[in-house]
């Protein structure tokens, strides 16, 4: 397939272009943080993206959303991370989506599908336990009782945990951690006796949260997909997810170079442009090559989840570890060469740098995927 948007896809990002800039640009997530904003993210530019149908992209037309694919979320995820949008995209119309769509019972999408699509509920996939994302390690346990489970353990970095009104939680139902078999996925309602949310506002000043399970109780109902036999379910939502999370790294990376090449044209040093030092032109010109690179590994990943997203985790890695790589460097140059004022908060580049930082972390950093590459190579 070439790794070209279509025109049908090239009209959604320019739609999503015009909406999230006019909207939403950066000048909205610093008014969320000085502001203190309870919620995180403005719920009017969430009901926007609803009318115009970017949080029903990977929600079945059966059940009111697009029915589109991961490429058309990949293009959204772009405009976000050029604006730095505060937005429950990832949270809920992807990775929740995404886990409902595949893995739920026709009761299951017709509960939930239609209100994430109009943009009524807000959920959240509940993963990590730790500083690092090792799903394989989950230790959180869901222990049989009557017609249910009761779960127990500890969540961290669950990306708009703090304001969902369902949680998608993974959990270890049999075996011991790094065990490929033996998780289970369950449906949990955050106001559930025994759930305990903390809201964690992060570096670049998006929201996560820790939310802790102590003996809370779930029927037989509540189950996403199989008992005990999560597993492959979990990896195709988290290559999806993966996938978009690389899509707003681009997006980061390929406006913090937009910037930074403004920058260059703009500020003058003994008496000439600091963009005709010749010293400059290169690193701009490695940087701008490096980002055509990570675009074509991006959109790769995304065509490979949409053909098969337990199959795609290669394509998916690759991109998610160049994409980490290629957005460091892309922040870390256009403060460099914003100079001292690019360590101020009055530049925005700054928070380009922040940003970069915590989706490295989110869904596994560089080194996590090149290890996994490495594991995959020896079979």
């Amino acid at each position: 397939m070439a790794l070209v948007l279509t025109e049908e896809q090239t009209m959604l990002r320019d739609s999503a272009r015009g909406l999230i800039g006019d909207k939403a640009p950066v000048a909205q997530l610093r008014k969320l943080r000085d502001e203190r904003d309870a919620t995180g993210f403005s719920r009017d530019l969430w009901k926007s993206f609803a009318e115009m149908g970017f949080a029903g992209l990977l929600v079945p037309e059966e059940f009111g959303g697009s029915g589109l694919g991961c490429v058309e979320a990949g293009v959204v995820m772009e405009e976000i991370g050029r604006n730095l949008t505060p937005s429950p995209l990832l949270s809920t119309a992807i990775l929740a989506a995404s886990a409902l769509a595949r893995g739920g019972s026709e009761a299951q999408k017709k509960a939930y599908l239609p209100k994430i699509a109009d943009g009524s509920l807000i959920a959240a996939l509940a993963v990590d336990e730790g500083a690092k994302h090792r799903p394989a390690k989950i230790a959180m346990t869901a222990t049989r009782a009557g017609n249910g489970f009761k779960l127990k353990g500890d969540k961290a970095l669950v990306v708009d945990g703090h304001v969902a009104d369902l949680l998608i939680v993974a959990a270890r139902s049999a075996g011991q951690p790094g065990d490929a078999d033996g998780l289970t996925l369950f449906l949990v309602d955050p106001k559930a006796k025994g759930v305990a949310i903390e809201r964690t506002v992060m570096v670049d000043a998006h929201n996560a949260a820790r939310i802790s399970f102590d003996d809370a109780e779930v029927n037989a109902d509540q189950v996403l997909g199989e008992v005990d036999r999560g597993g492959a379910l979990l990896e195709a939502v988290l290559n999806v997810g993966r996938a978009a999370v690389a899509a707003e790294m681009l997006g980061v990376a390929d406006e913090a170079f937009g910037r930074t090449v403004s920058y260059l044209k703009e500020r003058k040093q003994f008496g000439k442009l600091i963009g005709e030092f010749q010293a400059l032109q290169h690193r701009a010109a490695h940087l701008y090559t490096e980002i055509e690179i990570l675009r074509a590994a991006v959109l790769k990943a995304l065509q490979a989840v949409d053909a098969d997203a337990v199959q795609a985790r290669v394509a998916v890695s690759v991109a998610k570890a160049k994409a980490g790589t290629v957005a460091t460097l892309a922040v870390q140059e256009g403060v460099q060469m914003h100079g001292g004022m690019g360590m101020t908060d009055q530049f925005d580049i700054g928070l380009f740098m922040k940003r970069a930082r915590v989706l490295q972390e989110l869904l596994g950093d560089s080194a996590y995927h090149a290890e996994a590459l490495a594991e995959w190579k020896k079979y």
